[in-house]
């Protein structure tokens, strides 16, 4: 049996997926809130995209961005390399799920704080999206917390705070 999970409200469906052949699509209706919702069997997003492999071995040679890590509080000055995909940021500990730690003293960073998913849009740019844990102390973009759910887009430049650590992205593009 497999558990599919809504992404309206998080509502798990469980479903015998040997019924089905991988590559078949099937569509779910959340039983909670009514959200219609498909999946692939078997087939990953992330697997034979020929056309990501192609931009990722560019932005290989050139980078996806870092983000500046400023500790208002406690330490120092981090500058932390993204990847493509999720970059999941958090406070370093050994075990921790997070792929872009920082190391901080700072108690009100979660081991997994947020994420910011480098992606490429329409016009093959990449794009910055940027999304709460969700933590316990929250995600501030401009002195506005994110929301559960909410997605930020965020540019060079962009500040955000986690904790009392304020953090600014680079974009690929402004390290040339």
């Amino acid at each position: 049996m497999k558990r599919v999970r809504c992404p309206k409200c998080d509502n798990f469906i469980t479903f015998d997926e040997t019924k089905y052949k991988d590559g078949q699509s099937l569509v779910f209706e959340c039983t909670e809130c009514g959200k219609q919702f498909g999946i692939r069997i078997g087939v990953s997003k992330l697997k034979d995209r020929p056309h990501d492999e192609k931009h990722d071995e560019q932005a290989n040679e050139k980078g996806f961005g870092s983000i500046v890590v400023i500790e208002n509080v406690f330490h120092y000055k981090q500058v932390i390399p993204l990847q493509y995909g999720d970059n999941s940021i958090g406070r370093y500990m050994k075990g921790s799920a997070a792929n872009t730690p920082i190391e901080t003293n700072d108690p009100s960073i979660d081991m997994n704080h947020c994420v910011i998913n480098v992606s490429r849009d329409k016009k093959g740019n990449l794009k910055y999206v940027l999304r709460d844990g969700p933590s316990y102390t929250g995600t501030f973009v401009d002195n506005e917390i994110l929301g559960d759910r909410e997605r930020r887009i965020i540019y060079d430049g962009s500040l955000f705070t986690i904790g009392a650590t304020s953090i600014i992205l680079r974009t690929a593009d402004s390290e040339e």
